[in-house]
């Protein structure tokens, strides 16, 4: 399915404000509600519009260490991807876990309140995971740039 200009309309307006009513999305986009209503439940139906979702500021809740931990896993075990994720789900500061194909195989992303705490994770859980090659760790100095989304 391809988005048109009236679909891409009120996905520009809806990302630029993802709490608007569907009456004020549909102001904006210059649809009536019921249209835009109509449309946003055929662009969910094709998988196009995935969910809303809360965007946490971790700092603001006193998490002010973030850490980018990239793995290559020893995989001579066939379930080495499978073992590892599944442990890593279960670390409840990893905020994020990617796969990647190259040199790193996994990137998860590790939150802390500070220093100690994180060097408490990583030895006693992040350390712990299975099938671990080799890590390499950067920390999260300052977030320049995040977009949620691609000119439409």
């Amino acid at each position: 399915m391809s988005a048109d200009d009236t679909d891409r309309r009120i996905l520009r307006h809806l990302l630029a404000d993802p709490m608007l009513s569907t009456a004020d999305l549909a102001g904006r986009a210059g649809v009536t509600t019921a249209t835009c209503w109509r449309r946003l439940e055929r662009l969910r139906a094709e998988g196009i519009l995935r969910g809303q979702e809360a965007v946490i500021d971790w700092r603001a809740l006193g998490y002010g260490v973030e850490v980018s931990l990239r793995f290559t896993l020893d995989k001579t075990d066939p379930r080495a991807f499978d073992d590892f994720i599944a442990a890593a789900r279960e670390v409840p500061e990893v905020i994020g876990i990617e796969t990647f194909l190259g040199r790193v195989d996994v990137r998860l992303n590790v939150i802390a309140r500070d220093m100690a705490q994180y060097q408490e994770i990583y030895r006693r859980r992040i350390l712990t995971l299975p099938h671990i090659a080799d890590i390499e760790a950067l920390m999260l100095i300052a977030t320049i740039k995040e977009a949620e989304s691609l000119p439409l």
